[in-house]
């Protein structure tokens, strides 16, 4: 029987690292494409290298990345390190039949949002419009767009590198002819009076967006899929609020059809996706 990756990691490093730390290794890993993240505690500074090489060695991967700070800024960049292999970090990632190109030192690609991605694949259909205001490299957009199909997609991206990508990957998928990206700030790129559904896959605070979203929909009718961060007492009753009350500002009302918890975000907070109707009053 195959010994699992980890038990074969440990045992790799048993003569290269201090017996005492090897409890401390990374039990769990970011797999992107063949780029690996970890994240190493400090006292693994000395032994990075040996640690990135074995990793890298067992988990079949080019370069191992160590997350030395999480996300940071508007464009949720990384913050790593290069501790092992090529510096190429460019990569294709495939998930679910989806090719997602990008290059994971420069941009974020969260496995824990992968089920939600999956789900969204078929929530739409050939007679649909839909807009996609935070694009990214196409986390929503290519798995609509390939088994979907709707009629057309929007994309838009405000980040130059993840935009670029983005256009990448709307060729290596196959999806030109549906899929339409824009570059800019979605309040003022987004097409008005345009979708049956509108994709906010975007959790720094997202109800700054919720006016473009309403904007966007035929008539101020239709699917929005509004993604935020709330404390878990708060749901749904929260954003609840605050969706109704720019429904209101539009004259129109919201209905909210489910929701669901995407991933944990920080201690008693979760990062939910609400999938709202909306409607003439």
């Amino acid at each position: 029987m195959t010994e699992i990756p980890f038990i074969q990691i440990k045992k790799s490093l048993l003569n290269e690292i201090p017996s005492n730390l090897i409890n401390r290794l990374p039990q769990k890993w970011e797999k992107i494409g063949d780029i690996l993240t970890i994240v190493l505690p400090s006292i693994f500074n000395e032994n990075k290298k040996i640690i990135g090489e074995k990793y890298a060695e067992i988990l079949n991967c080019k370069t191992v990345l160590n997350d030395i700070g999480g996300i940071k800024g508007e464009f949720r960049v990384p913050n790593v390190e290069l501790i092992y292999g090529s510096k190429n970090t460019e990569t294709v990632h495939k998930e679910n039949g989806v090719k997602y190109k990008l290059d994971p030192q420069k941009l974020m690609f969260s496995s824990g949002n992968m089920d939600e991605r999956i789900r969204m694949a078929n929530i739409s259909n050939g007679n649909e419009t839909v807009v996609d205001l935070f694009a990214g490299i196409g986390y929503f957009t290519l798995p609509i767009a390939i088994y979907s199909k709707p009629k057309k997609i929007i994309a838009c991206e405000k980040n130059q590198i993840a935009f670029n990508y983005l256009s990448e990957n709307i060729i290596l998928n196959d999806v030109s002819s549906i899929v339409e990206p824009r570059m800019g700030d979605n309040r003022e790129i987004a097409p008005k009076n345009f979708a049956n559904r509108v994709i906010m896959g975007y959790i720094e605070e997202n109800e700054r967006f919720l006016s473009a979203a309403f904007d966007c929909l035929i008539e101020h009718c239709g699917i929005i899929h509004y993604h935020n961060t709330f404390p878990n007492h708060a749901v749904p009753n929260k954003p609840m609020k605050t969706v109704e009350e720019e429904a209101n500002k539009k004259g129109c009302k919201a209905e909210l059809l489910g929701y669901y918890n995407v991933k944990s975000y920080a201690p008693g907070i979760n990062h939910y996706v609400f999938d709202l109707r909306i409607d003439e009053k």
